[in-house]
Formats: structure tokens, C-alpha cells, sequence
């Protein structure tokens, strides 16, 4: 049966849920094709959803991985920008007042960074983001920004995401970006080191541990500091 709306895989919170963390996968620039639950694209993202359930369920977070209608970007469209909203009216509806918090891959990650203006949104974590020149800022005013992009990526550009994040520090001052040494776009040179440092940021991020002195040094810096932490 063909789809008429995304999908939303739960790991619900244990107890009430005073948080919600919404999870996104990448795509491709152009593409009408449906987004299949063995999508790899999509499965990417499960071990990574899985990894901020364990690490945040029992402290009252959800997290909530949507699978998008279809694979594109689809400018002007923005399908997947369509979704997120989607997903994050659903999180409303059924959490009203609980803080959420953007975890995105490549396309996903440009998705996230996109739809940080909603309200509830108070940190996004952008994974090898998709981040072309132009990419508006402005929406990131207040949240509190992780970017992280292998090294040896050939599918979006990490030059591109510095000057992404060189860009946001003048809207935010709470922004840190990594430099994931030897790693290419798909993540899985270094899956135990990605899952680490997105877990991390998450109970940083919604103050249930405390951040690592380094990591609230870097957030402070003025630009370029911060920006080029090594993993």
C-alpha cells in the first residue's frame, strides 16, 4: 500500500516524557521514490536513534525517528521540510510544552538545521550535513548548535559546513562543530564514536549531565574557535 504520510518509529520515554528527541535521515537532491523501511538511508539512523534511547529513555526522553514520504529534497518543494513540520506537530500534540531537540544526517541534517525556528526546538545536532552556500542562519538564534562532518567525506562538503557554522556563530554563541578524523559520509568507519558524541550532546543539551569542560569552552568561542575540534 503506497503511503499518503511519514512514518514515525518511538522509543518511548520511561515514565512521563519531559523531553523528545525528533531523528532524520538523509535523501538526495532530487527524488519522487518512497522512503522504504529498509531504505539504507533510513537504517542509517536506527542504530544512532537507538543509542540516544538507551542512553536517555529512563530519564524521561523519547525519541522519535521519522521516515520521510519521499527521497528529495524536491527544491522548492522542500519535502522533507514538510515532513519534519509534520513530526514536529505530532511531538506538540501529544507533549505539548516539552522541549525537542534535532538529531539529522547529510540531507537530514540540513532538514534539522531548516525547521530549528519551530518553538519547541531548543538544540539541533547536524551529522555530515548537507550545507550549501546560502543555506540561511538565521533560524538558529538561540538554540544550541553540533555540527560533526568526516574528514574524508566526499558527499557533502565539510568546507561547506564550516562556513556553515562560521555563519551561525554570528546568530548563536552556543555552537561547536567536529572534524571526525578518517571518517567518509555513511558514519560507519567510526559508528561507536558518532553514537558517543550525538548521546552526548543530547543529555548535555536537555541538562540532565553536565557538559564536558572542553566542549563548553569550544560552544563559547567567538569564530573560527570551535569549529575545528578533532575526533
Amino acid at each position: 500500500m503506497t503511503r499518503t504520510e511519514p512514518a514515525i518509529r518511538v522509543w518511548p520515554a520511561q515514565g512521563q516524557t519531559e523531553a523528545v528527541v525528533l531523528v532524520l535521515h538523509g535523501g538526495r537532491e532530487h527524488g519522487r521514490r518512497p522512503v522504504h523501511a529498509l531504505s539504507l538511508a533510513y537504517l542509517r539512523m536506527v542504530p544512532i536513534a537507538k543509542a540516544i534511547a538507551r542512553a536517555s529513555a529512563h530519564r524521561g526522553v523519547a525519541t522519535w525517528l521519522l521516515r520521510d514520504l519521499v527521497q528529495g529534497w524536491n527544491a522548492p518543494d522542500l519535502s522533507p521540510v514538510a515532513d519534519a513540520r509534520w513530526a514536529l506537530e505530532r511531538i506538540r500534540r501529544r507533549h505539548p510544552g516539552v522541549p525537542i531537540l534535532l538529531v539529522g544526517h547529510s540531507m537530514g541534517g540540513r532538514v534539522a538545521l531548516r525547521v530549528a525556528d519551530d518553538e519547541a526546538v531548543t538544540a539541533v545536532c547536524a551529522l555530515a550535513p548537507w550545507t550549501p552556500p546560502g543555506e540561511p542562519v538565521d533560524q538558529l538564534g538561540g538554540r544550541l548548535v553540533l555540527i560533526a562532518h568526516g574528514d574524508a567525506d566526499r558527499v557533502t562538503d565539510p568546507r561547506e559546513s564550516y562556513a556553515y557554522a562560521t555563519r551561525a556563530k554570528a546568530v548563536t554563541d552556543r555552537v561547536l562543530r567536529y572534524d571526525v578524523r578518517g571518517e567518509k559520509h555513511a558514519m560507519l568507519l567510526r559508528a561507536k564514536d558518532w553514537n558517543r558524541l550525538v548521546t552526548r550532546f543530547v543529555l548535555g543539551a536537555l541538562e540532565l549531565e553536565p557538559f564536558e569542560v572542553d566542549v563548553t569552552k569550544a560552544m563559547t568561542q567567538p569564530a573560527p574557535g570551535g569549529l575545528r575540534i578533532p575526533l
